[in-house]
């Protein structure tokens, strides 16, 4: 990807289609942009107008007014630069903030919208680093090529006109190739610098894997007493971080040296040719002033913008990479005009279905068989025949390689995959729950019911007493996916949270491989007046007895 490209992501958050009131502020914005720069570009002569007006006063009152009046200019100018920037900042807050929640709700649902394929094969721990830089580079982006980068350009722009017209044209020609050898060398280094930062940010996301990775299998790690094992490995990984942000320091205070060394220069020059002026009283001390300071505004945004290009080129690299998520292609998409999933009898059909998930190694093979109405099919085989994979390829996750699944006659390929799954409800072989209430938990299954109905799916799934019996009730945190309750208490969740849903069609895939035998027998009891109206499939190791 073209190292700039990032920034014509950007331009539609910018410039959104159909927003009149965004696109009137970024016009205002800019307006106030221009106006703070010329009134900034007017204080160094009206401080210089000051200092001659002072040389020729006298013991006259009347002449006082005019030193008088250059000083109120010189106090308004500054007054009005700092007045504008802030109302410039004011319109454009809306603006950049609104764009990085767009930008953050694209990659958000973007990566929903992907395969199980991509989500089996992420790195949680890098992806969710790539996505925090990513934003965070948006936001500095933004903010700063339009508040910082043009302003500083249109600064120079104006500095240089100023001081052809008031004084000899060799101060704008000095003034004019130091800034551009300023910026040639800030922009060679900084290339040199993204290169190592690149390195510096694969190794931060081999960090953050690691660290998350660890600490997600923390009674594993237990389990085995390898905390030592998992110190070192986690070492390796914060040396190889280490190596590269020492190599991205060094090469910042060569930066800024190189910097240094160029205004510095820069700076000489210009007082030198001032001072011949003088002698030759083709300048005044005011002039002498306005010159110098000139040379300090400009070093002030120069010696900033450095930084600010700096931090522009690691923001692109960080939104390169999150971009990069843009290009994960999905792998199961709807067909053009599909239309949604009517159901009114709920037969299944599976016409001699075939699926693998590589080619070396074979899944399905060519198996139909046929679902009645509201009738309950268990499906049952050995560990690795392939039991789950039908739940997937049933429910979307995959396409088959060949063969088709109809649903009321309806080929599920052909139909949104929103309308099938919304018709559906899975009990999968392993829960995982999100890190919140147990009451948040249930009712995921559709978070518009009300307390009664997800009491009663508690009932119906033997929780709800052992919920009533915690200290915190349905109030009570599960932790990250789940680990604070044990595999049958998940697995009960995760029944209520499906019978939430009210589906047409249940599948159950080991869903009380977890759970005692009396337990097991109270839920089925429960379930049992489900089967008039639903077409229930399970998926078993062995038929309970």
């Amino acid at each position: 990807m073209n190292t700039f490209k990032p920034l014509l992501y950007l331009l539609p958050y910018l410039w959104p289609k159909g927003n009149r009131n965004f696109k009137t502020r970024l016009i205002l914005a800019f307006c106030f942009l221009i106006l703070a720069k010329l009134a900034n570009v007017t204080v160094p002569i009206f401080l210089g107008k000051t200092v001659d007006a002072l040389d020729d006063i006298n013991s006259t009152s009347l002449l006082l007014i005019v030193p008088i009046s250059l000083i109120a200019a010189y106090g308004i100018a500054r007054f009005l630069h700092v007045g504008f920037g802030e109302i410039r900042d004011a319109l454009f807050v809306k603006i950049g903030l609104n764009a990085v929640r767009r930008a953050a709700l694209k990659i958000f649902n973007h990566l929903h919208s992907l395969s199980l394929k991509f989500h089996l094969n992420r790195q949680t721990g890098a992806l969710s680093r790539i996505i925090d830089r990513g934003i965070g580079g948006i936001e500095f982006t933004l903010r700063f090529v339009t508040f910082n980068v043009f302003p500083t350009l249109l600064e120079i722009v104006l500095v240089c006109v100023i001081l052809v017209n008031l004084f000899n044209w060799y101060f704008s020609f000095i003034t004019f190739f130091i800034i551009l050898f300023y910026i040639i060398f800030t922009f060679t280094v900084t290339e040199w610098r993204v290169k190592i930062r690149k390195k510096m940010n694969e190794a931060d996301n081999v960090r953050g894997q690691t660290s998350i990775d660890s600490l997600l299998n923390y009674e594993t790690v237990k389990y085995f007493n390898n905390e030592k094992y998992e110190s070192l490995r986690y070492d390796s990984s914060l040396e190889e971080y280490e190596k590269f942000a020492v190599k991205s320091s060094i090469s910042l205070n060569f930066l800024n040296v190189g910097q240094a060394l160029i205004i510095s220069i820069g700076i000489i020059g210009m007082m030198i040719l001032a001072v011949y002026q003088m002698q030759y009283n083709l300048m005044s001390i005011g002039d002498f002033i306005i010159v110098n300071t000139y040379l300090i505004q400009l070093a002030i945004p120069l010696n900033f913008i450095g930084f600010v290009y700096w931090q522009i080129k690691q923001s692109l690299v960080d939104m390169e990479n999150m971009f990069t998520l843009l290009n994960e292609k999905k792998e199961i998409n709807d067909i053009t005009n599909a239309k949604d999933l009517v159901i009114t009898n709920a037969s299944i059909e599976f016409k001699n279905v075939s699926f693998n998930y590589d080619e070396r190694r074979k899944i399905i093979k060519n198996i139909s068989f046929e679902i009645l109405p509201n009738q309950t099919v268990a499906i049952v085989g050995p560990t690795g025949a392939g039991k789950s994979t039908i739940s997937k390829i049933f429910f979307r996750f995959y396409d088959p390689d060949s063969g088709s699944i109809i649903i009321d006659g309806q080929n599920i390929s052909n139909v949104t995959q929103h309308s099938l799954r919304q018709q559906i409800a899975v009990v999968p072989q392993d829960t995982v729950l999100f890190n919140e209430t147990l009451y948040y938990n249930i009712a995921y299954g559709n978070p518009k019911s009300s307390k009664e109905e997800i009491f009663k799916v508690s009932k119906m799934a033997q929780l709800h007493n052992f919920v009533e019996s915690l200290p915190d009730g349905y109030n009570t945190v599960v932790g990250e996916r789940g680990l604070k309750l044990s595999g049958g208490e998940k697995q009960r969740v995760a029944i209520a949270r499906a019978l939430l849903k009210k589906p047409k069609i249940f599948f159950f895939d080991e869903a009380t491989s977890s759970l005692d035998t009396k337990t097991e027998k109270e839920i089925q009891n429960n379930l049992e007046h489900l089967s008039k109206n639903i077409t229930t499939i399970i998926i078993a190791h062995r038929l309970s007895t």
